[in-house]
């Protein structure tokens, strides 16, 4: 698969609005259910504080009618990004319904240039950063465009889930490592059916350091790390509980901006004997 500049960005916008013109499962716009306790959705760990009325929250990479509005219902005046206009027009139809403010903005999540410095409170950043090849621009203009002392909450998807196979292998039950760790082009195509993996769209695999190290090196503290999903013990062999046993599926980090960059590049990589 070719990996020249903007294909990926092409390649899933279309994916994406595609989704939304289907309404696969996972485009999951805000239920009346979920506005009866709008931050406690939004924002399930608690890390914004119990209160967000005021503050000015930005949702990158979070178009479909359910980040922006339930933050808008908590109080938040709020920002959506998104690279889909489908996306985003979920968002603009929730928040017509339920007469909630909301800008939108049509814009991959490496390109803030639209908005402006130490702009936001926090930004809430869901499950995005595998659809992009290098995540330090992200990274770099997420700390741009927060205030400092800001937070940004995001999540990711573990490049352990990446690298293993789609499902169980041979009459164990259990999962091989088929990628491997330093992979730069796209993923295999996802198989159908693949709940940890969108068929359809361009993924990128991220290393840890590449995630967590590229946080701290874009100006932030990392204040706390917590891996999404815990599945029962008696899952049935085969499904998405199954597998989130044996193979952690997400990975959500706090991290504060410190206004400190310390060296926004990847450092040497290490050998250790």
């Amino acid at each position: 698969m070719k990996n020249e500049v903007g294909d990926w960005r092409r390649h899933n916008q279309a994916a994406w609005d595609e989704r939304v013109h289907r309404r696969d499962w996972y485009i999951d716009t805000a239920s009346d259910a979920d506005f009866l306790k709008p931050l406690r959705v939004a924002d399930p760990l608690g890390w914004l504080g119990g209160n967000v009325a005021g503050q000015r929250i930005l949702c990158l990479a979070a178009g479909g009618g359910r980040h922006g509005p339930l933050l808008a219902a908590a109080g938040a005046t709020v920002t959506v990004v998104d690279l889909s206009p489908q996306m985003l027009a979920l968002d603009r139809k929730v928040a017509s319904e339920r007469a909630l403010s909301l800008t939108l903005v049509q814009t991959s999540m490496d390109d803030l240039s639209l908005l402006g410095a130490a702009t936001f409170d926090a930004v809430i950043h869901p499950v995005s950063t595998c659809y992009i090849p290098d995540v330090r621009p992200v990274f770099r203009e997420v700390a741009r465009v927060l205030r400092t002392g800001g937070l940004y909450v995001s999540q990711h998807k573990q490049p352990i889930s990446l690298q293993a196979s789609a499902g169980p292998v041979g009459t164990g039950g259990r999962f091989v490592i088929a990628e491997p760790s330093d992979q730069l082009e796209p993923l295999p195509a996802a198989p159908p059916g693949c709940w940890h993996r969108e068929a359809g769209t361009i993924e990128y695999l991220h290393r840890l350091e590449d995630l967590l190290g590229g946080i701290c090196r874009s100006g932030f503290v990392v204040e706390d790390v917590v891996e999404p999903w815990r599945p029962a013990a008696n899952a049935v062999v085969g499904t998405f509980d199954y597998r989130c046993r044996f193979v952690p599926p997400y990975l959500a980090i706090k991290a504060r901006r410190t206004g400190a960059v310390e060296n926004v590049e990847r450092p040497p990589t290490l050998i250790l004997a």
